[in-house]
């Protein structure tokens, strides 16, 4: 009996390493690791995913950090649990996922911003590390109308502490009605670890709370 279960956690490792695959993609000076673990992936989606880093992340690093790594590991991770995540030039994205939600190519756009912001243990909030890789998303993203995917608009007891896309689109308000190139200026010191509240009044004139109650009277974008 015991053989038994031995050649079963045999035939099951076996078949679980026939279904991993891990291959490497050098493109415009850029090392992309690609392993997938769920061998029901559509393969045209995966190639999409891989096309889709290659287009974003030179065009990130131009933007934000053109010292951002240079090597870069994506696993579609059937162990993960979450939607998509990232650490140390490492992204795991769910499968679960991408088969229920195969437009929304560009949670890689945003998971990739996670490794071009570089923030490590930043002095700077979360909500702001969140909002400016959703305003990156916003940007840069190849596929977010297919994905159903926006900022959206401006809705009553929201607050810039909400983060991703509310926190994106008061950055994006910033950005088009008071100071143009706020949000490279808030990422560089967020990654030089010398973000304080201060940037806000320099950079515009006025306090965070301030811009949030001048966003709030008139959230227009236009």
């Amino acid at each position: 009996m015991k053989k038994l279960t031995l050649l079963s956690a045999a035939a099951l490792l076996a078949v679980s390493a026939s279904a991993q695959v891990e291959k490497t993609y050098k493109q415009k000076g850029y090392t992309l690791n690609f392993t997938n673990t769920d061998a029901t992936l559509d393969s045209a989606l995966q190639e999409r995913m891989i096309k889709t880093f290659f287009e974003v992340y030179p065009k990130l690093s131009k933007e934000y950090n053109k010292n951002t790594e240079k090597i870069v590991y994506m696993k579609i991770d059937t162990a993960y649990k979450g939607v998509a995540a990232t650490g140390n030039a490492h992204v795991r994205i769910s499968p679960k996922w991408m088969h229920q939600h195969p437009e929304d190519i560009d949670v890689i756009t945003h998971e990739v911003m996670h490794i071009v912001q570089n923030y490590g243990n930043s002095v700077g909030p979360g909500w702001l590390t969140e909002g400016i890789a959703d305003y990156a998303r916003n940007q840069f993203g190849v596929n977010n109308p297919a994905a159903k995917w926006s900022l959206g608009e401006y809705k009553a007891g929201q607050n810039y502490t909400n983060s991703y896309r509310i926190t994106a689109r008061f950055l994006l308000w910033i950005e088009t009605k008071v100071k143009k190139g706020i949000v490279k200026e808030l990422d560089k010191e967020m990654r030089d670890h010398t973000y304080t509240d201060a940037v806000w009044t320099s950079q515009t004139g006025k306090t965070l709370d301030e811009l949030w109650a001048a966003y709030v009277a008139n959230p227009s974008l236009s």
